[in-house]
């Protein structure tokens, strides 16, 4: 199994505020459907809660969740990472896709990180990715994007790779 986590930051490495993302970005959430369509994708509670229409449909949405009642359609519930690991049932790369909590559980457990970074510093953000220390991290792709009509700021899209495993 390959564990991933894919995450849009600004340059400060912020991730949302009051729950939301920080920005709407067409060309990220476009990027990101493209790279988890058919895989399985793991998340908080309060992530899965954020999305309009429940489940994302075309992927294996499990959901982690301190709530030993928490049920939703469409949804595999687990209780700790480790948990969700294990309930995987779709082949290939797996993603871990938010929010801080999750992201900090899973951040020594994952092999690689789908990064879109924001060119810009928002205010009153409450919620960030974990510091990733370069040292640990070889850079595979980077794709570098002017701010457009859609999308109001530059961005890049980086694949990084731990260089070695904690």
């Amino acid at each position: 199994m390959f564990f991933s986590a894919i995450v849009a930051i600004d340059r400060n490495g912020a991730i949302g505020k009051q729950g939301q993302l920080l920005c709407h970005m067409p060309a990220d959430m476009r990027h990101f459907k493209e790279i988890t369509m058919g895989h399985s994708i793991i998340m908080g509670r309060k992530t899965f809660e954020s999305f309009p229409k429940g489940a994302l449909p075309g992927r294996q949405n499990i959901v982690i969740t301190r709530n030993p009642g928490f049920a939703a359609e469409g949804v595999t519930v687990a209780h700790s990472v480790e948990e969700a690991l294990a309930a995987v049932t779709m082949p290939g790369e797996v993603f871990v896709i938010g929010g801080e909590q999750i992201y900090r559980a899973a951040f020594p457990l994952v092999d690689t990180i789908h990064l879109t970074v924001i060119d810009y510093k928002f205010k009153d953000v409450d919620a960030h990715f974990p510091r990733i220390d370069m040292r640990s991290w070889g850079i595979m792709s980077e794709e570098s994007h002017p701010a457009d009509d859609r999308n109001p700021y530059p961005f890049i899209f980086m694949t990084l790779r731990r260089k070695h495993k904690r």
